[in-house]
């Protein structure tokens, strides 16, 4: 069971999204770590969040949140609508029918599998695009997901997309801004939750709200001062909005990484979100 979400990402939003990661990326390439013409691009890439036993450390961390189980990959099936206004969220990162991501999925997915069992929705995903509708979308959309989701394509769609709106995005900014890999995690979480649009609770503008009060260590900053002043940021985005008042997931779990100084996120990790307690050995 998904705990509410608040994304915002419109299709504005997401090529907001895009716009970051790509000055990123032209960031990466300039930073010493890829300088070394014998690295590999495998080697290079591999150097934080992005690395697979910790980017599986973080989906399990999400999911505790999102899901209430550290079974990530049992979530590609998922679909509800939530009553958040967004329509139907779905699968491993909540894909909302609402907020754009979802439509770009399916988008995708036709693109790589032509005559998918949810091609079919594309028209109606359009118009439903910005609000809670299900018009074109009921009574059959929610069994044709969980059906699709039987296919292995689809399920690396669901990769595909997480990691180009996401996942990337927000370890790109984290390198650039110098920080290990539990900071990329910290920006992770933040950008799954509150999208990265334009409004006020968007991720990189509570990276903005925080460099009022602090510095990034690519600016000469604390790494842990830097990580406080963004949850401090990251914790106000969330009380702005009522379904966002149980702020545990930054309370009972990022800082309690951060208090402890595990900034690499090292095993063993124990948390609590929402009052349940998971544990990563």
């Amino acid at each position: 069971m998904f705990t509410p979400r608040r994304k915002t990402m419109t299709i504005g939003a997401l090529l907001g999204a895009a716009l970051l990661a790509a000055p990123v990326a032209a960031h990466a390439t300039a930073t010493p770590a890829a300088a070394p013409a014998a690295a590999s691009p495998a080697a290079a890439a591999a150097t934080g969040l992005d690395d697979p036993a910790k980017k599986d450390i973080a989906m399990q961390i999400v999911s505790s949140a999102e899901n209430s189980s550290l079974d990530w990959k049992a979530q590609y099936k998922y679909i509800e609508d939530i009553r958040d206004g967004r329509g139907y969220t779905a699968g491993i990162i909540g894909f909302c029918s609402g907020t754009g991501d979802m439509l770009d999925l399916v988008e995708y997915y036709t693109q790589v599998k032509p005559g998918n069992v949810l091609a079919k929705y594309l028209p109606a995903l359009r118009k439903v695009n910005g609000g809670d509708s299900h018009a074109g979308l009921d009574p059959n959309f929610t069994k044709d997901w969980a059906k699709a989701a039987t296919d292995a394509e689809f399920k690396k769609a669901q990769d595909h997309e997480r990691d180009r709106v996401y996942f990337n995005p927000a370890v790109g900014q984290g390198k650039s801004d110098g920080v290990g890999t539990l900071g990329q995690f910290i920006y992770y979480d933040a950008i799954v939750m509150h999208g990265d649009g334009s409004d006020s609770t968007s991720f990189r503008n509570i990276r903005k709200r925080a460099l009022t009060k602090a510095k990034p260590p690519a600016q000469g900053g604390n790494e842990t001062t830097w990580l406080n002043a963004f949850l401090d940021a990251r914790v106000w985005a969330m009380k702005q909005e009522e379904a966002h008042s149980d702020t545990s997931r930054v309370d009972t779990a990022q800082r309690v990484f951060l208090k402890k100084g595990n900034l690499n996120l090292n095993t063993p990790l124990d948390w609590k979100v929402y009052g349940d307690s998971f544990h990563i050995g």
